[in-house]
Formats: C-alpha cells, sequence, structure tokens
C-alpha cells in the first residue's frame, strides 16, 4: 500500500516522505478514491439489488421445500425406491368333472434396451432368426425406443434358452404368465382365448373375464444400486387371484363330438359342421363343438370362419325338424290323434298359387306316419287348421326368436316374424321350417320339450350345484314382445356362485337332479311325439342310420336348400339331425348340422344322422345310463331309408 501512495506522490511531483523507520508516509484522507462523493442511488440500487436477491432466494426455497416439495420428495425417491407389481394369477376353466380346460403357466419374455445394445450384424441376424422375424423387422423395432422394447412376448422355454446363450448385451427376459388350452381345437369355441395382455377376447374367456382375472396388487421397496430389493417401505397391496370357472361341459363328450362332426365334414366335403349335446334333466351343455376350428393357444392367422361358433352364431331356416313343434301343437289342441289320418295324395298341396311337394305320394298317412315319412303336405293340412297366432306362440314358447340365456357372447335370436304378417303360404311353409331361422343350440333346446315330458327347461354353460334351479315365468309372451322385439321369456336363477368354490366340488353321483322350466305342452303329448321320432329312425323312416347300439333313440332330419341372394341355391344344401335318447327315459338331446355337404349325398338321414348315432352311444355311456335295448351286433343302418320331402 505504501509504494501506491509514493507513486501516486511522485506523480503529483511531491517528494516522497520518510517514516521513523525511513518507510514512505501515506495519507490516506487525500486519496483521489475518497475525494469524490458516492451518489446516493448507487447505495440504494445496490441495497435494494442485494435485498431482492435474497428474497427470491427465499422464495425458492419456500416453493421447493413447503410448496411444491413433493414432486422433489417423489424424485428422489424415484433414485431408490420402485413399486413392484404383484401380478394376480388368472383363474382356471375347468369342466364338470375337473378336467383343465384352461390355465396360466411362467412364459419368458424378451426385451431389450436398444441404447445399451453390443451385437454384431451376425448375432443379429441369429437373433431374428430366433424370434422368428425378419432382420430388418428386428432393427426397425430396436431403432424405434432407444430405452425399452420388447422383442417377443411370451416364448417357448427352448426360445428363451437359445436367446440366453447368445450373451448378447442389452437383451434380458422377463417371466410372465401364458394362457394354456389342454384341449386344444376340440373346445376352442367354448373356452375362447385371450390376448398378450391376458385379457378375454371370446368364449368364456370373454364372458367371465371379470371373474378370472382378478386384480394386481403391489408393493414399496428400496433398492440398492444395482436395483436389488433390500427393505419394504409402506403397505403391500396384496394380488387376488382370479376365479375358478366350473363348465357343465364334459371334456370327454366335447371331444367326441368335435372328432365325429370334424370326421363328417370331411367324408362328405361339406364347408362346415355343429354338434350341440345338452343334459335334459339338469339343463347343462354338455358340448358344443364346430368344425373348423382353431388352436386357442395360437393366435396368428385366425380367420372370421374359424372363430365363429356356428351352433350359436349361424342361423337357418330349420327344414322339416319344425314338424314335431307344429304336430305337437295340433295334438294339444285335439284338432288331430296320433292314429288321425290325413290325405297327402297326390302328393302335392296348391295354397294361393303357390305349390308344395312331397318327395314322392304317400297316400293316406297317420299322424304318425307324417312324422315318420317328414311328409309336407301332411304337415301343412295340419297348420291350416290353426290360426297364425298359435303358431306364433308355440314357436316362441319353444325359444325360436328369442336369444338364448345363457350367457354367452354371440348367441343370436333368429328370426319370427309378427304372425299378424304372415300369408296363408307363409304360415304352411313355417310349419315345415321355411320363412323363419334359427340356431342349431336353439333347435336343441325347444327340443328338450319332447324331453322332460312338456316343459322347457333353462339352458347353462355352468356346473349346477346339485339343486334344482328356482324358475318364475315373468309374463306371458305377447304379439307386442314380438313387435318390440325379443325379449327374455323367463328369467333363471342360475346355481353358479362367483366366489364360491367350485374346483373343489366333486361330480355327483347318482341319479342327476332335474331342473323344471315352463311347460308349454302336456305330458301326453311329449310322450306321443317322442314315439313319432322313434319311428322315424325305424324302418320306414327318414333316419335309420340314427340308431344306436344298446339305446332307443328318437329324432328329426331336416335337409333344405340353402339361401342365396334372393332366391334358393339348387345345389347347395344344409343337412341336420336333431333328437333324443333314450326315448323310454330321455337323457340327452344332440343336434348335429352339416353345411353344404357336396359328395354326392346331402340329405339329414345320410349326413347328420349318423354323427347323432356316434355321439349318442358315447355320450350315454359316458353318463353311466344303462342300455335300455339289448345290444345287437351292428347298427341296422342297411335298413331302407324314407326319402325325405324337403
Amino acid at each position: 500500500m505504501s509504494r501506491v501512495a509514493d507513486l501516486w506522490r511522485r506523480l503529483r511531483g511531491q517528494p516522497r516522505r520518510q517514516g521513523g523507520n525511513g518507510m514512505p508516509t501515506v495519507r490516506y484522507a487525500t486519496s483521489p478514491l475518497l475525494a469524490s462523493r458516492t451518489p446516493p442511488w448507487r447505495v440504494k440500487f445496490l441495497i435494494g439489488a442485494i435485498g431482492l436477491g435474497f428474497a427470491v432466494l427465499i422464495g425458492r426455497a419456500a416453493w421447493i421445500q413447503i410448496v411444491h416439495n413433493q414432486f422433489y420428495l417423489d424424485q428422489g425417491a424415484s433414485r431408490y425406491e420402485r413399486r413392484i407389481e404383484l401380478q394376480a394369477t388368472r383363474g382356471r376353466i375347468l369342466d364338470r368333472n375337473g378336467e383343465l380346460l384352461a390355465s396360466s403357466v411362467p412364459a419368458p419374455s424378451l426385451w431389450a434396451i436398444p441404447k445399451d445394445l453390443d451385437a454384431s450384424p451376425a448375432e443379429l441376424k441369429q437373433l431374428a432368426k430366433l424370434l422368428d422375424m425378419p432382420a430388418a423387422d428386428l432393427k426397425k423395432r430396436l431403432d424405434s425406443n432407444p430405452n425399452f422394447v420388447w422383442l417377443r412376448r411370451k416364448v417357448e422355454d427352448k426360445v428363451a434358452q437359445q436367446v440366453a446363450a447368445l450373451k448378447v448385451k442389452g437383451v434380458y427376459e422377463l417371466r410372465e404368465a401364458r394362457r394354456q388350452y389342454p384341449e386344444g381345437e376340440s373346445a376352442a369355441h367354448i373356452v375362447g382365448f385371450t390376448n398378450i395382455e391376458d385379457e378375454g377376447q371370446e368364449g368364456i374367456e370373454l364372458a367371465y373375464q371379470k371373474q378370472l382375472a382378478g386384480r394386481d396388487g403391489s408393493r414399496h421397496v428400496i433398492k440398492d444400486r444395482l436395483g436389488r430389493p433390500v427393505e419394504a417401505v409402506g403397505d403391500t397391496i396384496p394380488a387376488v387371484d382370479g376365479q375358478a370357472i366350473r363348465l357343465s361341459v364334459d371334456a370327454k363328450v366335447q371331444f367326441y363330438a368335435y372328432q365325429r362332426i370334424r370326421d363328417a365334414v370331411l367324408q362328405h366335403k361339406a364347408k362346415a359342421g355343429s354338434v350341440v349335446v345338452l343334459d335334459a334333466v339338469t339343463g347343462e351343455v354338455l358340448a358344443l363343438a364346430n368344425v373348423p376350428s382353431y388352436a386357442p393357444g395360437d393366435r396368428r392367422n385366425l380367420t372370421g370362419a374359424q372363430l365363429r361358433n356356428r351352433a350359436l352364431t349361424d342361423t337357418f331356416e330349420p327344414g322339416s325338424t319344425m314338424k314335431p313343434i307344429v304336430t305337437s301343437l295340433a295334438l294339444e289342441t285335439k284338432r288331430v290323434r296320433p292314429d288321425t289320418i290325413i290325405s297327402t295324395a297326390p302328393g302335392r298341396l296348391t295354397i294361393d298359387g303357390s305349390t308344395i311337394s312331397d318327395s314322392h305320394a304317400h297316400g293316406d298317412l297317420t299322424v304318425e306316419q307324417v312324422i315318420q315319412k317328414s311328409s309336407n303336405v301332411g304337415t301343412a293340412k295340419m297348420a291350416l287348421m290353426m290360426q297364425p297366432r298359435e303358431m306364433w306362440e308355440i314357436f316362441t314358447a319353444v325359444g325360436l326368436g328369442r336369444k338364448p340365456q345363457i350367457g354367452f357372447p354371440g348367441a343370436v335370436t333368429g328370426r319370427l316374424r309378427p304372425y299378424k304378417s304372415w300369408r296363408r303360404i307363409e304360415q304352411v311353409t313355417m310349419s315345415y321350417g321355411y320363412g323363419l331361422s334359427a340356431s342349431l343350440f336353439q333347435l336343441a333346446q325347444a327340443y328338450t320339450i319332447f324331453a322332460t315330458d312338456g316343459e322347457l327347461i333353462p339352458m347353462t354353460l355352468l356346473k349346477r350345484d346339485g339343486a334344482a334351479d328356482a324358475v318364475a315365468p315373468v309374463r306371458k309372451v305377447t304379439q307386442s314382445d314380438a313387435a318390440e322385439g325379443p325379449r327374455p321369456v323367463l328369467a333363471f336363477k342360475t346355481a353358479f356362485r362367483p366366489g364360491s368354490d367350485n374346483e373343489a366340488m366333486p361330480a355327483p353321483a347318482g341319479e342327476p337332479v332335474q331342473v323344471h322350466g315352463t311347460r308349454v305342452i302336456s305330458p301326453a303329448t311329449a310322450v306321443a311325439v317322442r314315439k313319432m321320432l322313434n319311428l322315424a329312425t325305424m324302418a320306414g323312416g327318414t333316419a335309420p342310420k340314427a340308431q344306436a347300439l344298446g339305446y332307443s333313440v328318437g329324432g328329426k332330419t331336416g335337409t333344405a336348400h340353402k339361401v342365396e341372394g334372393r332366391g334358393y341355391s339348387g345345389n347347395k344344401y344344409r343337412a341336420w339331425f336333431v333328437g333324443i335318447a333314450p326315448i323310454s327315459k330321455p337323457r340327452i338331446v344332440v343336434a348335429v348340422m352339416v353345411d353344404e355337404p357336396s359328395n354326392g349325398v346331402y340329405f339329414g338321414g345320410d349326413v347328420a344322422a349318423p354323427v347323432f348315432s356316434q355321439v349318442v352311444q358315447q355320450t350315454l355311456h359316458r353318463l353311466g345310463v344303462v342300455p335300455d335295448l339289448e345290444v345287437q351286433p351292428q347298427i341296422q343302418s342297411n335298413l331302407p331309408a324314407e326319402v325325405e320331402s324337403f
């Protein structure tokens, strides 16, 4: 400091002063830096700036520490705290005997962090091959996100092991749950399938998604720098596993039915086929099979033709299978008796300028023979004895024009026009199955009135718990209901209770408990029609090939031209058979449909009846039903069959 003062003095021409110790003397009061006065605004500005800075710092601290502290707490916690999802196990789907139809198993899923990926072109090519995708697609996927991409989810263990053997840096494995379907194609249309996120897309998987899915849980943990959990923090929310759904379906009966209809479709070079098996005592669906089918565990390349549950979603004109229903009405109203003679000569009948015909002239037939030989003319004459409203009411009472109440997605209502719009010729053609439409399932349920002494019983795809269900008619069906659209005829309480331990329930032993429904015809009428259905499977009937070893059977064939455009195709047919067994004490109703047989044979008695025979034998044996006939060496399938009128 003295050197500065001395230099200053020298610049001003003043002599250098010496102190007592020989050092220069500095006079600070005469410093030019202090010679001028500081402006007052500068002092105020500096003080204000300093105060403002402190205010900003205090405000920022208050914002971080008091007002907006949660964000920073969350950011801090994210560095060391993690939320681990506790995945719920999807519920199993079981058949009536506890056999697995669908379950969840662990499966590896492969993922990658592209920015960390360290692989040569050859390794990437090999990785793409193992993942069953083109190398270009793999590259595109890796370029889509630098932080995370799925490579392939829920792969086979063998694939995951092969990928791990490549030791590609940046590729990792995660264990997920994959749905497994042991029965494969045979039960696909009942069970359905889930998507990659384990959400139901078809069948029971879709219908009972909420019960099957359960609820995921979670827990919070503190992780070390390597990502390993070291301490749990906060409350743990446990996962709630999905409920098991126990179906009424018997896996063995389902497989039998699928095999038989598949073989028939192949044999007759048909487009498709379906089988429905109902327990006429308990109201349970024992089988519901369709061809073509699909493997529910493989969701790739599925088509609408494969996915369609034809027994429930496809409707068609039921043809001659309507004749027993019309005949039962004629018997119930005392217009005819089983032995009443109806003249069908000369095999034709003209009504309002339109002619209906039999396959050939039969002459005089009893009412029993009208069903046995499937006479259009005889059925038409019985229909003309009735009012349109009467026919409409019994059609509605057996479930036609009404959506089946089985809680299954895709079930359709069919078509039944209000009776007030019927012309006379339309009333006649409806009596033998033209001018209305129904699904195969609706036809099968309609025939339960003949198997249960006149009652239409409620159907279910869920196993009943052994107690007869309560059935309460809501109200009488009226013509206005048809005009307003389909409504449930009856309200049924199902025996299935969500949350009940259906898995642990053993199969009931002994006689099944009868489920009661709504009475449609009297027991006497039902017995009389059963006898007619039995005659149709005997010599002189349209379906001798429906006979089953050891069991008495009865049923009705149906054959119809397919609708094509505004008319009917001349060479495309549907063939079906709906029947009951055993006739002496009915236990099951079986309905078979074959679509477009094209191998030279197309009548229901030739195409569908043999499938009915095989399914009846295997199903009744499976149910432990004692044969009611002496077992013959072979079915008398070579008996002459009546040519069906259609």
